[in-house]
């Protein structure tokens, strides 16, 4: 350990038990680095700690040196080393399982939505992807009546009188559904990113209880901006930034993130579904759990669960009704 860090393990030990250690309290951090630092996003100790040199270069004008000592010290406080799988066994027990109203659907998910995770849904248009992001946005608040959800609109879909028919199904109340639902129109791209990362101002600065946050949907600025094969890298590249962002934002809070995503026809494909998702393997390797959402018959619609950690793939019919999701 160095001397560097060895004062600041000293100084978080003089601190009282109950108050948690402050970017200030990092090497080399003054009054203006830290302000500089807090206007970025990087305001807490774990912000400072999973980020990179290269970004907080940019967020505060320090040497990539500098960056990397704030970067090893906040990992230093943080303890964030190896554990135990025993240890990840327990961390695993603060996930929290948001259910659907199906429980073929909630089976299928092994009890529904996982929290500290980013689920995408892609599939055509109706197939009911937007649906279940109105429903993730009622059913957290009636897992816990404090929970918020935050829902990044890319595509104007979100409707407060579907919520108002969800809330009423769920036998909560309307007014109060409506009033813990964060809504944000993004523009363009940037603009989405821009909104991705405020939400951690939401947590940390005025206190709300995020459990749920929807991007609706993921790819639809990315695909507009990003035309041909020449800006192809370019669009992968800033789509990637945004999925690590999101992934940090689940992880680090133990929220969900739910994700819409849009789909093309393969025309190499002669046999079988020529339905894939936007975003190529980028978005595939970030998303921890994938969803393949398709019309079924009689006004019905088929999950399928094409990729998690641990739970087997499979697929389920529901059907989406005036209250929610039913089973069939």
């Amino acid at each position: 350990m160095s001397k560097q860090e060895l004062v600041l393990e000293t100084k978080m030990k003089e601190k009282e038990i109950d108050e948690q250690p402050t970017v200030m309290d990092l090497p080399g951090v003054g009054p203006a680095t830290a302000e500089k630092l807090s206007s970025a996003g990087y305001e807490t100790m774990m912000a400072i700690a999973v980020a990179s040199p290269g970004e907080l270069v940019e967020a505060a004008g320090m040497t990539e040196a500098a960056a990397r000592k704030v970067i090893q010290a906040a990992r230093s406080v943080m303890e964030m080393g190896f554990e135990s799988g025993t240890d990840i066994l327990i961390k695993r027990q603060n996930v929290l399982k948001i259910p659907t109203g199906s429980e073929n659907l909630n089976q299928l998910l092994g009890g529904g939505f996982e929290t500290g995770a980013i689920v995408e849904c892609f599939g055509e248009f109706g197939s009911g992807k937007t649906q279940i992001a109105h429903m993730l946005a009622v059913q957290c608040q009636k897992q816990d009546e404090t929970a918020m959800a935050v829902f990044i609109d890319t595509e104007n879909t979100f409707r407060p009188e579907r919520i108002i028919e969800l809330a009423k199904g769920a036998g909560l109340d309307p007014d109060k559904v409506l009033g813990n639902i964060k809504v944000a129109r993004a523009f363009n791209s940037d603009h989405q990113m821009l909104l991705a990362e405020k939400v951690s101002d939401l947590i940390t600065k005025q206190k709300l209880n995020v459990k749920v946050v929807i991007v609706d949907s993921l790819t639809a600025h990315f695909r507009a901006e990003f035309i041909g094969r020449g800006t192809l890298a370019e669009r992968q590249q800033k789509l990637n930034k945004h999925m690590h962002e999101l992934l940090r934002l689940a992880d680090s809070h133990n929220l969900l993130v739910y994700v819409t995503n849009q789909v093309m026809a393969r025309p190499d494909v002669f046999f079988g579904d020529p339905t894939a998702a936007i975003g190529g393997h980028v978005v595939a390797h970030a998303s921890t759990f994938r969803i393949y959402l398709r019309k079924g018959k009689k006004g019905s619609r088929v999950a399928k669960l094409v990729d998690s950690p641990n739970l087997p793939d499979g697929e389920v019919a529901f059907v989406v009704e005036t209250s929610g999701l039913k089973d069939i």
